[in-house]
């Protein structure tokens, strides 16, 4: 395995969200390169489902694609806290529901290339409906869609974003495999 050397480490950007690494590193064939490495924490991404099934996703404009996409409802993981917890704060905050099932189904790096994020994966179900409470949330609105749906908006391009298309297609696997409900 080709596994890379860090010869020097400086930041160039700390923020709120993300920060910005440069690393200098040593290649096996022992080249120097530069490598630039968005730090970010560790996420949650969830598949919600409703009491039919359906699966609830987000709508919601993104600014660095000028655009709104169909998203899984996702967010990070506060300081030391639970990854299940973040999924039960972030569907209250996102879509106004409190889980009464959460499932743990896996989980993915987002952007390797260039980031560490790390997105926890689950599945939850039983919901309640709670308070919308969070301050960002007045773009976003909440599309319902049956499981037989995925493939179909994937391909049509109706859901671009990646995070949702990698939780979606491993939904659709674990549901194979696995009594929901």
């Amino acid at each position: 395995m080709a596994e890379e050397t860090t010869i020097s480490s400086r930041y160039v950007y700390k923020g709120r969200v993300v920060n910005l690494r440069i690393d200098t590193v040593r290649e096996a064939d022992g080249r120097e390169s530069t490598r630039e490495i968005v730090e970010h924490n560790p996420c949650i991404a969830v598949i919600p489902l409703d009491d039919e099934g359906n699966i609830i996703l987000v709508r919601q404009y993104r600014k660095p694609i000028e655009k709104e996409l169909l998203e899984i409802p996702a967010g990070g993981i506060d300081g030391n806290e639970d990854p299940e917890a973040a999924v039960r704060r972030e569907l209250q905050e996102e879509i106004g529901y409190l889980p009464g099932r959460v499932i743990r189904i896996g989980g993915f790096y987002s952007t390797p290339g260039f980031s560490n994020e790390y997105l926890y994966l689950f599945i939850a179900s039983d919901l309640t409906p709670g308070q919308l409470y969070a301050e960002d949330t007045a773009g976003i609105s909440i599309v319902r869609i049956k499981p037989r749906q995925i493939l179909r908006m994937i391909r049509s391009g109706e859901i671009q974003d990646a995070k949702s298309i990698a939780g979606l297609l491993y939904f659709l696997d674990y549901r194979k495999k696995h009594v929901l409900g």
